[in-house]
């Protein structure tokens, strides 16, 4: 019999990160991944302003409206695990997390990639990333599509392999990982439904430390300030990019499209799970 998919839980990008980061080469499965599935679902919601209906994998949040809003909460039995099937113009695509408005369809997608070694084998990501970009963008322009990349950050040493290093010695990342970088620059930063089908809307790259004093910790120095791939500035284009296209360019649709704020009393606003980022809050 087939294993049920892992309930989706409120976790940070520390929690998710740690998991992530301790995972050893030999690994099968998605276990070591599907954390970040979860933060970047849960994000969404507190910070996004999406439902948790409309989500998945489903965040464990429960929303109500009240006379001050929509109180936002967290219910661990709510959340739900899974994947969304796209239908693509080439192929149906199986997207790790999906924001779909009924009657509109998908309008948010985030494909996560995680690469714990091998970094000889990141050409061969490159060609699935545009690939699965072009796809989806053929059925949906205006989708707006993230890759969100979480490497290893294996240091050089003698129990690493040559071709796992992330980090050198010296501190500076390896040949392999400049590279990478530099090809999903040119990936990111699709502006307009019109613009090429190959590109993201956002992408981002993180190097999360697998060192026990620093496990999970994201590594600052890389990418360096300026890049178009830091994390921060990943959902700032995501959001963005949504406002522009499904609500200033379709004001007949905003009952349906625009993000909501949490009211100013929910639960989940100032919990240590949502440090980092900015939960959508209504003014008092």
């Amino acid at each position: 019999m087939a294993k049920a998919p892992a309930r989706c839980e409120w976790v940070s990008l520390k929690q998710a990160l740690r998991v992530f980061a301790a995972t050893e080469s030999s690994v099968q499965g998605q276990g070591h991944i599907r954390p970040l599935h979860w933060y970047i679902a849960s994000r969404l919601v507190i910070e996004g302003g999406f439902l948790p209906d409309e989500i998945t994998p489903r965040p464990p949040f429960r929303s109500t409206r009240t006379s001050r809003g929509f109180r936002l909460e967290h219910d661990p039995e709510a959340g739900r695990g899974g994947e969304r099937t796209v239908l693509g113009g080439l192929k149906t695509k199986v997207v790790d997390v999906v924001v779909t408005k009924n009657g509109i369809g998908p309008v948010v997608a985030v494909s996560v990639k995680g690469t714990i070694g091998a970094f000889r084998n990141l050409t061969n990501r490159m060609e699935e990333a545009v690939g699965d970009c072009t796809n989806l963008h053929i059925s949906y322009p205006a989708l707006v599509y993230g890759f969100f990349q979480v490497m290893k950050a294996n240091r050089e040493g003698p129990r690493v392999k040559a071709n796992d290093v992330a980090i050198r010695s010296d501190g500076r990342v390896s040949d392999q990982i400049s590279r990478y970088h530099d090809a999903l620059v040119r990936l990111a930063g699709r502006d307009d439904t019109r613009d090429d089908v190959t590109k993201y809307e956002a992408v981002c790259m993180i190097l999360a430390s697998p060192d026990r004093p620093t496990l999970g910790d994201v590594v600052e120095t890389y990418p360096v300030a300026g890049s178009p791939l830091l994390s921060h500035s990943f959902f700032e284009r995501i959001y963005a990019q949504y406002e522009q296209r499904f609500i200033f360019a379709a004001p007949s649709l905003e009952t349906t499209t625009r993000r909501l704020e949490w009211s100013p009393d929910s639960p989940v606003i100032g919990d240590s799970r949502a440090a980092g980022y900015e939960p959508r809050v209504a003014a008092e």
